[in-house]
């Protein structure tokens, strides 16, 4: 099988990661994909993206190199009016609107009961369409039940990270239960993401780890939400709360 959209990449805009949107879509067009997003970390991450530079995100071009770019966030899980910490006027901007958990953003105590119920609120937000890495266990468990069982509720894609299967990633002990979280998903019904997380262009549409899993569990192809362009924007616009603009192809070349 062969991915041809990567849904979760990174610009120096994250504060941790080393190249541009222009960077990520070059590699992406060497590569044969049709279709990336940029998710810059939201604000609570250290050195992580100005909420300004989310609600200036419409002024990258839709489709660079002939790739089309969508313009998004990895918010991180809050304890904010909207479960977020990027507000719902800005996330309202974006294309593609991720989250998950991370390092002294507020959910550092080890606590499973508390980061259920703070994903399962932030995956009740109708702007969220990703949960990233769900299978960080050892910094962030939760009830795999209750996220899975959410995420078919709320028809929320859960994320199968390519990062969190590399010897050298900080996840990488969690790598086990992001396989669990694939094989619960495969059997509830929901979405999947695989997603290269990737901090630097090379890594574009790295995805061969991941997809190692989705075939030695046989994960169903058709409920994989970037197999393509198209098949990522049939589930994006999908999810579109009426009267949001829907996510077009954009045809024009820049």
């Amino acid at each position: 099988m062969r991915l041809l959209a990567d849904l979760h990449t990174h610009t120096v805009a994250s504060g941790h990661a080393f190249s541009t949107v222009t960077e990520l879509a070059h590699a992406a067009a060497d590569k044969g994909l049709e279709l990336i997003a940029f998710t810059d970390h939201g604000p609570s991450v250290p050195g992580g993206a100005h909420p300004w530079f989310f609600w200036n995100i419409g002024v990258v071009p839709p489709r660079i190199f002939g790739v089309r770019v969508l313009g998004g966030c990895e918010a991180n899980v809050a304890d904010s009016a909207n479960g977020l910490d990027i507000p719902d006027e800005v996330l309202m901007r974006l294309d593609v609107v991720a989250v998950g958990f991370h390092p002294t953003t507020g959910f550092d105590e080890i606590d499973r009961e508390r980061n259920t119920a703070a994903l399962v609120r932030a995956m009740s937000n109708p702007l969220v369409s990703i949960v990233t890495h769900p299978g960080n266990s050892t910094e962030f468990p939760v009830d795999l039940d209750a996220i899975v069982a959410a995420a078919v509720r709320y028809d929320v894609a859960l994320e199968l990270n390519n990062h969190s299967f590399d010897p050298q990633s900080t996840r990488s002990a969690g790598r086990s239960t992001e396989v669990d979280f694939a094989l619960a998903a495969r059997d509830a019904g929901a979405f999947i993401s695989v997603g290269s997380d990737a901090h630097y262009h090379t890594q574009v549409g790295e995805l061969g780890n991941a997809l190692a899993v989705v075939e030695e569990i046989g994960f169903p192809a058709e409920r994989i939400v970037n197999r393509d362009a198209a098949s990522v924007l049939e589930f994006l616009n999908a999810r579109r709360a009426e009267g949001r603009p829907r996510i077009d192809a954009a045809t024009e070349v820049a």
